[in-house]
């Protein structure tokens, strides 16, 4: 691991912090905001960031992230190829940070790149901002998020999702610093920002937790046991490329408990679909022909005709109107795709799982 050492503690072509932040009381800085993508990439992978604590406890965005894909990622191996999503949450970052001054009064400033706890080499960080409550050194930190209308309730009444909050713990536990903020835009229209205190037990545990398993999978390179989150199931299927008709000799005893416990879980699976159809069929029945169910004033559920629209029947019915909006429209043609370029189309067909009903 190559550590930048700097002469000043800010560069003349980062945007940073005012000086005084080596002041922070277990922070020293790793690689300056200016440095090369690569130096950024090796420096990342030499340690555990916030965003890696969220993914190694299955927090935030499972959809995105796991143990697993921290685990490729420190090992250079990483298949995130960014989303829009990240790219508008970065972009934005400056305008967050000011609505969070606007709101609290309180200054920030951006960090001048990669953070190291000066004890623990493979603790480091990426803050997004450092905040100054007072004259001299930054005081705390701030982590700035953009999150969907659908988890608006998770940030009412002072409320912080467990990922965002354990990211600003992790820039607590790596700078020393006895608080942090957290602050969201959430649904493009609401702005929330809460303040969190240190808490040595969390960081503790965090501590301890996450460097047992960098030691475990990172240093002693042991890949983390395969879990239920989906953004291991989309990695698993981008880790290897398909051999086709190629096989892998799996122990018997294993396959034997994979296979029983997949179909004790399939009926479990069946016998809750049951009930859920039970309860939502009685809310439908509550509903009637009305579109919103309230309960003391509020909202409790809607029935609205907003679902996949059925073109089989409307067309049996109005033939008419299908021939008057029917358009047609560019289609790929994957079987001539399949025939003609066949490693092409393989490299972008999704495997699927089928455990078949008889076997061992």
């Amino acid at each position: 691991m190559t550590t930048i050492e700097t002469d000043t503690l800010f560069p003349d072509s980062a945007v940073s912090a005012p000086p005084g932040l080596l002041d922070a009381p277990t922070a020293r800085l790793l690689l300056p905001a200016n440095a090369t993508e690569e130096q950024w990439h090796e420096a990342r992978r030499g340690g555990i960031g916030g965003s890696n604590v969220a993914g190694i406890l299955g927090l935030g965005n499972t959809k995105y992230t796991s143990p697993l894909h921290v685990y490729e990622e420190k090992h250079g191996r990483s298949t995130f190829e960014g989303n829009e999503s990240a790219e508008i949450g970065s972009e934005i970052e400056p305008f967050l940070a000011h609505m969070f001054t606007k709101r609290s009064g309180i200054a920030t400033a951006e960090a001048p790149g990669t953070l190291v706890h000066v004890d623990r080499d493979w603790m480091r960080v990426n803050v997004d901002r450092l905040t100054f409550e007072r004259p001299g050194p930054a005081s705390g930190v701030l982590e700035l998020k953009s999150r969907s209308e659908y988890q608006a309730a998770e940030w009412e009444d002072g409320a912080v999702p467990d990922a965002p909050a354990v990211q600003c713990h992790w820039g607590m536990a790596v700078g020393g610093w006895d608080h942090g903020f957290v602050a969201a835009l959430v649904g493009g229209n609401k702005f929330r920002w809460v303040r969190l205190e240190r808490d040595e037990e969390m960081i503790e545990w965090l501590v301890d937790y996450c460097g047992r398993w960098f030691q475990r999978h990172v240093v002693e390179g042991f890949p983390p046991d395969p879990d239920g989150y989906e953004a291991t199931t989309d990695l698993l299927a981008k880790l290897w490329s398909v051999k086709a008709e190629t096989i892998a000799e799996v122990d018997v005893a294993k396959a034997k408990e994979l296979r029983a416990a997949r179909a004790d879980l399939k009926e479990q699976e069946k016998a809750l679909a049951a009930k859920i159809r039970t309860v939502e069929n009685e809310m439908r029945a509550l509903t009637g022909e009305n579109e919103i169910a309230k309960a003391g004033g509020q909202p409790a559920w809607t029935w609205k005709a907003n679902g996949t629209f059925a073109s089989k029947k409307f067309a049996a019915k109005y033939p008419d109107l299908v021939e008057k909006y029917t358009r047609m429209m560019p289609a790929l043609d994957t079987a001539r795709l399949k025939e003609e370029c066949p490693e092409a189309y393989a490299e972008f067909r999704a495997r699927q799982l089928y455990v078949p009903a008889k076997g061992i």
